[in-house]
């Protein structure tokens, strides 16, 4: 009996901390020792290792807390690359993170409902979005231009996994605020004249009421 959950949450772990029950962890690749066997599922030897525990936590306070992730191999990225890929992604309100795939699996479960089994394959590198998708997408478009070894796996915003070159056309779209500015010019006539007919019937309710308000003040006088 495998015991990766659907979720974790903190009163599952503290429930495993309180009891030390290993049937909750049996089969994890969270379990100290656990290696994976031909078939699928783990062989377990002990029990779980709360270090693992807290990044499954950690990595999934991240995808919650984002609009959206890209995933990246970074293979070739050296360290200096990394830390100014870091903090170009940084400056359009994303965080970039190196993740264990089987970890992030576990994370994303009932928060994900495709099927990343493809794309978490290899080295992966997460850019967590929570600023405008666009800008992120493109400043990771700019560092592979600018490195030559970066590439794109796939992403997933708003739960829905989406290809590489799914993000590469992301690249290239304009900001939202340029995009929502394009929007409203194009609609601006309508917008006016809606404005134009709520305002109207606004006017003609305060009158009302108004109206409603001095009759009763004369019938009292």
């Amino acid at each position: 009996m495998g015991c990766v959950r659907k979720s974790i949450s903190r009163r599952w772990r503290d429930e495993w901390f309180r009891t030390g029950n290993p049937r909750l962890w049996q089969g994890s690749p969270l379990c100290f020792g656990a290696r994976q066997q031909k078939g699928g599922g783990y062989r377990v030897r002990a029990t779980p290792n709360p270090q693992k525990v807290a990044q499954v936590e950690q990595i999934r306070q991240w995808l919650s807390a984002s609009k959206g992730v890209i995933f990246t191999d970074y293979r070739g990225l050296n360290v200096s690359q990394i830390t100014q890929l870091r903090r170009q992604l940084r400056q359009n309100q994303a965080e970039y993170r190196v993740v264990k795939n089987t970890l992030f699996k576990l994370a994303s479960q009932g928060l994900v409902t495709d099927n990343l089994d493809d794309i978490l394959e290899g080295p992966t590198a997460v850019a967590f979005i929570h600023g405008d998708e666009a800008a992120t997408a493109k400043a990771i478009a700019d560092a592979i231009r600018e490195l030559r070894v970066l590439t794109v796996k796939g992403a997933v915003l708003g739960g829905k996994r989406y290809s590489a070159e799914a993000v590469q056309e992301l690249a290239k779209l304009p900001p939202r605020e340029v995009l929502i500015a394009q929007v409203v010019g194009g609609l601006q006539s309508p917008i006016t004249g809606l404005v134009g007919t709520l305002q109207g019937i606004l006017r003609d309710f305060v009158y009302t009421v108004q109206a409603i308000a001095d009759k009763k003040s004369a019938q009292s006088a």
